[in-house]
């Protein structure tokens, strides 16, 4: 497991293909955070990657990061942890924006439990 920090989050690599995102608190991610996340994720893992969203922080989005968060080609699914309803709420809401692709996502209440669904996920697509 390698730590990397950016200016903005803390991104952890679990596997190749396989990342564990924590945003700072606080933070309102823009565009320019989106495009450094994009190429850190394309730069650091093995494509097709998956990506375990820890919400243990709360942040926000400004409009144009909410429409383009997570439309890379190269992400398989995501394991989104939320430890309260409201952000189950807010994860749900982001999800049903409309984009080109549709996010393969889930939303998990524990980590081991998302981790688990994530690198079975992960796993079938080497299978």
């Amino acid at each position: 497991m390698d730590l990397y920090e950016l200016p903005f989050a803390k991104i952890i690599i679990l596997q190749d293909d396989i990342a564990e995102v924590m945003i700072n608190d606080g933070v309102e991610i823009d565009m320019d955070m989106v495009h450094q996340y994009h190429e850190f994720l394309l730069s650091h893992l093995k494509a097709p990657f998956s990506l375990l969203i820890n919400k243990i922080n709360s942040y926000t989005y400004d409009f144009q990061a909410q429409l383009e968060i997570a439309t890379i080609k190269e992400i398989n699914v995501m394991a989104v942890v939320a430890y309260s309803r409201v952000t189950k709420v807010a994860t749900e809401t982001l999800a049903s924006y409309p984009r080109n692709d549709e996010w393969k996502l889930k939303i998990f209440s524990g980590r081991d439990e998302a981790l688990c669904w994530l690198v079975d996920e992960q796993s079938r697509l080497t299978n």
